[in-house]
């Protein structure tokens, strides 16, 4: 009995010093993860966070799908800023800030938000989250019901937050993956009933158990198209790619002081554009999108008529359709140059006059080329 109680107390003492080990070993990384973490990451781009469980934090592989979905972004010309009080990652992660928890459930999240929101202020969520809900066993049957008030808590505190909701992912169990079909099966729904900012990302039919490396968490592979999912996601709503407030206002021409402006305030394709005094109307408001549009009414587009790249060719608006015409940059030195032509809107023989249309003209530095953005 003697020898029965010693083998046990052993056995406790082993235990405690694995966990007391582990616990170092946390605290060790957190404070490196801390000084190494630093706010020139922050880069002044959109405030996107990545929110869930391990699969966010990325499990067997740090960083998860973040690393490649960085490298997607970087590829194709988009500014952003990931955020949350969690740090982890390779050097080609560009930013390795995110709100990933490993072993977390949806109500852990739920718990947490308000503060994690408050500090981040994200313009765009990317959230994944109830796996851990099936793997525990935690009260499936109400899981999709927490799902739900998570989501409603996030649109009271950041109602014009873009919040992208993903399925999770299969897993090799076939008990566990059974619990996940029925979890996910919920999921489109409660993202319909929530409006128009909230996107479903179906992850569950972009990967196969032969993407996880233990049954659950995506191995390389696997995180991989995890990436390319959400990139695509992203880019399926422009606004979710743009600064809040950063990008939307008056274009003000320099040289005359006036506005750019849809000629008699309609929304008839086809109708040219101007300048007008100033006076912040729906006809003067124009939001700058991911595409590269320069949107008003919410569904038309600033655009070259006919596709033309000339001198003297006349813009309009138009129905938004992605084409090249459509395309602006916003130079910062205030040129608004069309990419498919290279030209700048400018104003018709340099005129400042109330009700001058625009047209492209070859970029030559004059003033009357210079445009500011303001609210």
């Amino acid at each position: 009995m003697r020898r029965t109680a010693s083998r046990r107390a052993q056995a406790l003492l082993s235990l405690l010093v694995f966990a007391i080990t582990a616990a170092v070993m946390t605290l060790t990384q957190t404070a490196a993860n801390a000084a190494t973490a630093a706010p020139a990451e922050s880069n002044g781009g959109v405030r996107i966070m990545p929110l869930g469980d391990s699969i966010t934090d990325g499990f067997n592989v740090p960083g998860g799908y973040r690393i490649d979905l960085w490298q997607h972004l970087a590829s194709g010309g988009y500014t952003v800023d990931f955020v949350g009080s969690q740090f982890n990652g390779p050097p080609e992660l560009g930013d390795h800030d995110h709100q990933g928890h490993s072993g977390w459930r949806i109500d852990q999240l739920r718990s947490n938000i308000d503060g994690w929101l408050a500090a981040s202020d994200p313009r765009t969520i990317m959230l994944q989250i109830g796996t851990n809900d099936v793997n525990q066993n935690y009260d499936l049957a109400n899981a999709p019901a927490r799902l739900s008030e998570l989501i409603d808590r996030i649109l009271q505190q950041k109602p014009q937050i873009e919040l992208f909701v993903a399925t999770i992912t299969p897993e090799a169990s076939p008990g566990l993956e059974a619990r996940v079909k029925t979890f996910n099966a919920e999921v489109p729904g409660i993202v319909d009933s929530k409006g128009p900012r909230v996107h479903l990302v179906d992850m569950y039919k972009a990967l196969t158990v032969a993407d996880l490396a233990d049954g659950v968490h995506p191995n390389a592979a696997g995180y991989a198209k995890m990436a390319t999912v959400w990139y695509n996601a992203l880019r399926s709503v422009p606004a979710s790619l743009v600064p809040l407030g950063g990008g939307q206002g008056t274009l003000v021409n320099s040289q005359s002081g006036r506005c750019l402006d849809v000629d008699g305030a309609v929304a008839t394709t086809g109708t040219r554009t101007i300048v007008y005094d100033c006076h912040r109307k729906a006809n003067q408001q124009w939001a700058r999108t991911a595409s590269n549009e320069l949107r008003v009414y919410g569904n038309r587009c600033l655009d070259a008529s006919g596709a033309a790249t000339s001198d003297g060719t006349p813009v309009i608006i138009w129905d938004c359709r992605g084409t090249a015409n459509q395309e602006w940059r916003v130079n910062a030195d205030g040129t608004v140059v069309g990419v498919a032509s290279g030209k700048c809107l400018t104003p018709v023989a340099g005129g400042t006059a109330n009700g001058t249309k625009l047209e492209l003209r070859t970029c030559d530095g004059a003033s009357g080329q210079r445009w500011t953005m303001a609210a």
